[in-house]
């Protein structure tokens, strides 16, 4: 599942740097990247992570229940911009 458009939206959502989450999430930089690159695979513990740092629980429970992301990503884009 490619989910890097989705975990930078979360990140872009709350105007946090990708600097910013690695701290919280104890990762590098270009880690943060990489995910959002879809270049580095996503484990569980570092989405249920990125979804607390980043308020969006719901991504989580989208992901889980087979939400395609671009539905994700429809229910995110407004809030970027707000």
């Amino acid at each position: 599942m490619k989910y890097g458009a989705i975990l930078r939206a979360c990140r872009d959502r709350i105007g946090m740097s990708q600097e910013q989450l690695a701290e919280r999430l104890h990762r590098s930089r270009s880690a943060i990247s990489k995910l959002e690159n879809d270049q580095q695979e996503l484990d569980v513990r570092t989405l249920t992570q990125w979804a607390e740092i980043t308020g969006a629980r719901e991504v989580v429970v989208a992901f889980i229940c087979g939400i395609d992301g671009l539905s994700i990503l429809q229910s995110l884009i407004p809030m970027i911009g707000g």
